[in-house]
C-alpha cells in the first residue's frame, strides 16, 4: 500500500504526512517553495525571520507542480506540466485559499498594490512593497488580519485595520480580551475601525460604505480562508463546505483520503495547524497498517508574535458563558494581561488568555482531557495562589 501513495499539497498536513510515512510517497506541491511553516509568515513580514528560517524539515516534494484533474477510474493524477502520476492511495491536502470579498473595483485580477496574505509569495510581495511611512489598509480583523496589521506596523507602515465585526477576533476572544488586543495594536500605531463596512477599491484606496475613502499605498485582504475543494468536486467526491471524510479520513472514494484545511470531519472545518497535524499523524498510522481513527480535535487558537511589545494570546472552547456557568477572570491593565476560564458543572469548557500564558499548558490539558475538575477553588485554574 505504501509504495504508491500520492499526496496533493505540501503544506502543514501534506508535508507532515510525508515525513511520517518516509520513503515511497510522492508529494505534489503547487508552490515553488519547499514546505514552510505558515504560522510564522507574520514574523517574516515583520522582518524578524527570513524565508529560509520558516522552512520545514526536509520533505521530498515536486515543487511548482499543480494537479489539474483526478482520474478516479484509472487512479491517476494529471498535472499542469503534462505528467501523469498513478496512485494506489491518493491524499488530498489541498489546504485553503484566501477569501477575496466581492468589492467594487476588484475584477478577476487584483489591482496593483492589493495583496492577499496567505502564502509565502504573498508575504514576500508585501515585504517588497512596504516601506517606512507606507500607508497600508488591512481589511479583516480576525487572526490573520491582526497578525498582518501588527507586522506591517513593526515595519514602520502607517496601518489602518478595517473590520466588519463588532470587535477584533470575535470568534476566539471575549469582549474584554478583544479590547486589550485593540489597545495593544493602537499602542503600536495601528488605527483600528470596527463595524466598518468596505464597499470597494479605487486602485489601492479603500472606499467605505458611508462614502469615506481610506487613502492607501497598499491594501491587504485578510478576510478569512475557504477550503480548496475544486479538484475533489470535479472528481465527483462528496463535498459540502469541505471534502467530507470519515473517522479513517476516507472520502466517498475508498482510495482517496483528505486531511488539513480542505477536510470536513463530522461536520467540522478546523482551519488550524493543530488539527491538520493530528489528522496527518492519524492517517500515517492507518496507512502504515496500524489500528487507529481520527475522532476530532479540541483545537486551541494561539498567536505569539515577538518584537517590541510582544503579543501572546490563546483561546479555546467556549469563551462566552451560558446562564448558570461559573466564570473566573483576572485582569491586569498595567501589564495588559487577561485570563479567564468558563466552567460548566465540573468541567472546564473554555478559556482565553492574553499577555500572560504561564497557565495555558495546564488549562489546555484540563480542557482537552474533559475530566472533572479538582475540588480546589476555581481561582487556582488561573495560577492564583
Amino acid at each position: 500500500m505504501r509504495n504508491d501513495i500520492v499526496v496533493i499539497g505540501s503544506g502543514t498536513a501534506g508535508s507532515r504526512l510525508a515525513r511520517q510515512l518516509g520513503a515511497g510517497v510522492t508529494v505534489l506541491g503547487e508552490e515553488p517553495h519547499a514546505p514552510y511553516n505558515r504560522v510564522l509568515l507574520a514574523e517574516v513580514l515583520a522582518g524578524r525571520y527570513g524565508a529560509d528560517v520558516i522552512a520545514l524539515p526536509d520533505t521530498p516534494v515536486r515543487t511548482g507542480v499543480r494537479a489539474m484533474r483526478i482520474d478516479r477510474e484509472e487512479r491517476r493524477v494529471l498535472c499542469d506540466d503534462g505528467s501523469v502520476v498513478p496512485y494506489g492511495t491518493l491524499v488530498l491536502a489541498t489546504g485553503s485559499n484566501s477569501v477575496l470579498p466581492p468589492l467594487r473595483g476588484m475584477g478577476d485580477e487584483l489591482p496593483e498594490n492589493v495583496h492577499p496574505f496567505r502564502t509565502l509569495d504573498d508575504c514576500l510581495a508585501l515585504s517588497t512593497a512596504v516601506r517606512t511611512g507606507t500607508r497600508a489598509v488591512v481589511i479583516g480583523g480576525g487572526l490573520l488580519g491582526v497578525s498582518a496589521a501588527r507586522a506591517l506596523a513593526l515595519r514602520g507602515a502607517q496601518v489602518v485595520l478595517a473590520h466588519q465585526g463588532e470587535r477584533l477576533m470575535e470568534r476566539q476572544l471575549d469582549e474584554a480580551a478583544s479590547a486589550l488586543l485593540r489597545t495593544h495594536l493602537t499602542d503600536l500605531g495601528v488605527e483600528v475601525h470596527t463595524e466598518c463596512h468596505v464597499r470597494g477599491l479605487r486602485g489601492s484606496d479603500v472606499q467605505l460604505a458611508d462614502g469615506y475613502v481610506l487613502a492607501s499605498d497598499l491594501t491587504v485582504l485578510a478576510c478569512g480562508a475557504r477550503p480548496r475543494t475544486g479538484l475533489a468536486r470535479a472528481a465527483g467526491l462528496d463535498v459540502r463546505r469541505g471534502i467530507v471524510v470519515d473517522d479513517e479520513l476516507r472520502t466517498s472514494d475508498p482510495h482517496i483520503r483528505a486531511i488539513g484545511d480542505c477536510a470536513e470531519h463530522d461536520g467540522q472545518l478546523y482551519g488550524l495547524a493543530g488539527p491538520a497535524l493530528e489528522q496527518a499523524d492519524a492517517l500515517a498510522e492507518l496507512l502504515s497498517g496500524r489500528d487507529g481513527a481520527y475522532t476530532g480535535t479540541r483545537s486551541l487558537t494561539r498567536l505569539t508574535l515577538n518584537g517590541p511589545g510582544p503579543l501572546d494570546l490563546a483561546a479555546f472552547g467556549e469563551t462566552t458563558p451560558l446562564p448558570g456557568d461559573d466564570v473566573v477572570a483576572l485582569a491586569d491593565a498595567t501589564r495588559g494581561a487577561y485570563r479567564k476560564v468558563v466552567v460548566r458543572g465540573d468541567r472546564l469548557v473554555g478559556g482565553v488568555l492574553l499577555g500572560d500564558l504561564t497557565a495555558v499548558g495546564e488549562l489546555a490539558r484540563t480542557w482537552e482531557g474533559d475530566e472533572p475538575l479538582p475540588s480546589t477553588p476555581l481561582f487556582h485554574l488561573l495560577g492564583g495562589s
